[in-house]
């Protein structure tokens, strides 16, 4: 009997948390498809019945993440890996209003750094976009789909799921269920002897702990391989003496400096909050999450997130949903935590993580994209004229709010690579333009 590959759900537990960060190829090189010639459909992965062995994307195989097959892949997890369901209740969904505006599609922007103008229209191609929704004023003004992505599907946030997650704790703050000042050890005695043991809940919220925790992926005994091992759902080998599942895997943690001065993004920081809120509870994630705000806000469709071996959601990447949907979270934070006429969460939540986070802390990670920056309650936080903020995960994932410009966009997309500075020159002024153009409108 052949033995599961491990390494195939390391490798997709990796690429759902990777932090993008790294410097990677220019995916609009020559050796890469372009998003036409990428398109699943086209390459018509997983297609007939039975589809060829060619053309097959499964387990154990181990390269269902590579690029073009990651175009498929990330509409199509839940065929992987084991999840947990996202309930959106029982009641019907209430519908958004429309609004569509064809002139978007025309809009013209000058990437960062100069260099010949684009259009709307030409970004999605250029970013590999799955699915694309503009919310204006509480009106979906745009709606787009391409490759793996329909209106029925849904598709993998990546380490968007990071920010619902900061959210979440972000309510119980607020609340004053959670106390953000507290040592995480007075939550979690578990982590007493690991990294975050001493380190206060905001600093895990913010990210600035100070932990020694290697995501090169470039080394083969970088800590994110152990990490990976530990949170695959998949048997572990009979000689596996590591640990099993994300909550053994933090009591591992070693630190590696003095917690709070600089910020480093870094997974675990969120797999550690999805534990204190769940100790804080009494309630796993995905249930938390349903309860909180997938069933309260009026959502078409399940979300569904990973877990591990123990059924534990990850908290750090794991959620795939449906982009309607996560244009209700974009409304609920540009609201204020009010969606149809309800108030999900106080206002107090929105405005402390539109407030941000500590700059100069940031500002050591050396973003070039997103310079002025900061990070709060796992939101990024731009400090521009109009007080955006994100979302964001690997591969071209975004919820990016606008509230001076009343705007949220969502965008899902399977770039080649993992990194978001190879897309932010493209994406960034885009948004900004969008912005722009509506609010003359």
């Amino acid at each position: 009997m052949k033995r599961p590959n491990l390494m195939s759900l390391s490798l997709l537990v990796g690429f759902l948390t990777v932090s993008g960060h790294f410097a990677q190829t220019n995916a609009q090189s020559s050796s890469y498809l372009n998003a036409e010639e990428s398109d699943p459909r086209r390459l018509r992965w997983m297609a007939d019945f039975p589809p060829p062995p060619e053309k097959l994307i499964m387990q154990p195989e181990s390269d269902f993440f590579s690029f073009p097959k990651l175009r498929w892949t990330v509409c199509h997890i839940r065929e992987l890996m084991p999840t947990k369901q996202v309930n959106r209740g029982i009641g019907p969904p209430v519908p958004l209003e429309y609004a569509i505006d064809d002139g978007i599609d025309t809009v013209t922007f000058t990437p960062m750094g100069g260099g010949k103008p684009m259009t709307w229209k030409e970004s999605l191609a250029a970013n590999y976009t799955d699915g694309m929704l503009i919310l204006h004023k509480g009106r979906v003004v745009y709606e787009k789909y391409f490759g793996c992505l329909d209106e029925m599907g849904k598709h993998a946030a990546m380490s968007m799921t990071k920010s619902i997650t900061g959210l979440l704790a972000e309510i119980l703050v607020i609340e004053g269920r959670l106390d953000d000042k507290v040592k995480v050890s007075s939550i979690i005695p578990e982590l007493k002897d690991s990294a975050f043991g001493n380190a206060t809940v905001r600093q895990v919220m913010d990210m600035t702990t100070a932990l020694d925790y290697s995501e090169d992926y470039s080394d083969p005994k970088a800590d994110i391989w152990i990490y990976s091992k530990a949170a695959s759902p998949l048997p572990k080998p009979k000689d596996y003496e590591g640990p099993n599942g994300y909550f053994e895997y933090l009591q591992t943690v070693k630190q590696d400096g003095a917690h709070g001065e600089a910020f480093g993004y870094k997974t675990i920081n969120t797999d550690a909050l999805g534990w204190i809120i769940s100790r804080v509870t009494g309630k796993d994630l995905a249930h938390l999450l349903s309860e909180r705000i997938w069933s309260r806000m009026g959502a078409e469709l399940d979300g569904y997130m990973t877990v591990d071996a123990k059924g534990t959601p990850f908290a750090g990447g794991g959620l795939s949903a449906g982009m309607r949907d996560l244009g209700r979270i974009g409304l609920l934070m540009l609201n204020g935590g009010k969606i149809n006429g309800q108030r999900l969460f106080p206002k107090e939540v929105m405005e402390t993580i539109r407030a941000g986070g500590d700059k100069k802390a940031f500002a050591k990670a050396g973003y070039k994209t997103l310079k002025g920056g900061s990070y709060r309650s796992m939101w990024w936080v731009f400090h521009d004229r109009h007080g955006a903020f994100a979302a964001r995960g690997v591969h071209g994932q975004t919820i990016y709010v606008d509230p001076t410009a009343e705007l949220v966009i969502v965008r899902f997309a399977s770039f080649p690579t993992a990194n978001n500075a190879q897309i932010d020159p493209t994406s960034l002024p885009a948004y900004q333009a969008v912005a722009k153009y509506l609010m003359k409108e």
